[in-house]
């Protein structure tokens, strides 16, 4: 299991909040046909949570944790609007309300809004919470890019559990030059020069990091955007045999479990439409879909077996700067939200006529 520094986050409160998952964004959480009937736990940016659909396929999360004595409201029933804890029967709605205590006459605890709720959208087939601060409870817009709500598009998603921290898969995207190494044998990265300049191109919504000579050769460019949510965009060029559509897409999340494990989203796509939609998703099914497992698995591989602590020891050079780029913006947007917090904190301890002493708050 990799993490980013045991040493460096222990001094540096900035980044033992990176580590535990940058806040105020929409995270994909589970595919869409993982939630059924059946509440279902997991564990979200340190967060144990709750999910389930109510009877008209509404998704709702919740703090997995009963308000009487802490059991885990996973393992209860689907109520529909709410859910009964299986220890006692407590039943919490979708907004974090008790609504009935079965075992007690007129319990003080029902009406009483005690358990976290999280903001909810279902898109592009994957499930998205927001991740909101305390300066941030309202959720921003949630904007995907166009190849996962075009009807232009054909996707499929893919979900994989790695065992390293976040930051280390969005590190292993925003580098394209390890395409023409690691994935040098694969189907579709074979092709194209083991040497590049690399440069980073604005965009309206993030940057773009490139090969300055070479394009539609092999993985030669990434995009990240900040729309609601942290996204990476790439293309694979394609070979004429493998179907219709151009360049093989990639849309990309990285959703922070714990300091040690992720959940990587990629969303494959391609520009198809009509006859050309439906001969994409028979050949993908059939002949494309254990191909692109097999380069996952490479990059899961490696960077489950990096060194301890690797970003401590690096030496970074020009291949680097679009990551580089990258890791100084989110560490500037978890500054952002601690001044954010401080700022909250030091008006309410204003409006109490009390001292306030400013603290780092993760």
């Amino acid at each position: 299991m990799t993490s980013p520094s045991n040493t460096s986050s222990a001094a540096d409160p900035i980044q033992a909040y990176l580590d535990r998952g940058l806040r105020n964004y929409w995270y994909p959480v589970a595919p869409s046909w993982q939630v059924a009937n059946a509440p279902i736990g997991l564990t979200r940016l340190g967060e144990q949570i709750v999910l389930w659909r109510d009877q008209d396929g509404h998704v709702h999360a919740l703090e997995d944790r009963c308000p009487h004595r802490g059991a885990r409201l996973s393992l209860g029933w689907n109520l529909g609007d709410r859910v009964a804890c299986w220890y006692h029967g407590v039943e919490v709605n979708g907004g974090g309300t008790v609504t009935k205590v079965p075992a007690v006459s007129n319990c003080p605890l029902e009406g009483q809004q005690c358990v976290k709720s999280y903001p909810v959208k279902e898109r592009a087939g994957a499930i998205f919470l927001w991740f909101g601060d305390d300066a941030h409870k309202e959720p921003a817009p949630l904007d995907l890019p166009e190849e996962l709500v075009s009807d232009e598009h054909s996707h499929f998603l893919c979900m994989s559990h790695w065992k390293c921290n976040y930051q280390y898969a969005i590190d292993n995207v925003m580098d394209p030059m390890h395409g023409a190494y690691l994935h040098a044998s694969s189907h579709s990265m074979a092709e194209g020069d083991k040497q590049a300049d690399m440069r980073v191109r604005k965009t309206e919504t993030g940057l773009i990091f490139e090969k300055v000579n070479q394009r539609g050769v092999n993985f030669d460019w990434v995009e990240l955007g900040e729309t609601g949510c942290l996204w990476m965009r790439l293309a694979i060029p394609y070979k004429k045999k493998f179907g219709p559509g151009g360049s093989f897409g990639i849309i990309g999340f990285a959703t922070p479990v714990d300091e040690n494990n992720c959940q990587v989203y990629f969303w494959r796509t391609r520009k198809v439409s009509g006859w050309q939609r439906d001969a994409w998703r028979f050949l993908y099914r059939n002949r494309l879909e254990g191909l692109h497992w097999a380069v996952l698995e490479q990059d899961r591989y490696v960077l489950e077996s990096m060194a301890p602590n690797a970003r401590d020891h690096e030496f970074l050079y020009q291949h680097d700067v679009g990551m580089t780029r990258v890791r100084r913006m989110l560490r500037q947007r978890a500054q952002q939200h601690f001044d954010a917090l401080d700022t909250l904190r030091a008006g309410a301890g204003a409006g109490e006529g009390g001292s306030t002493t400013r603290h780092i708050h993760a």
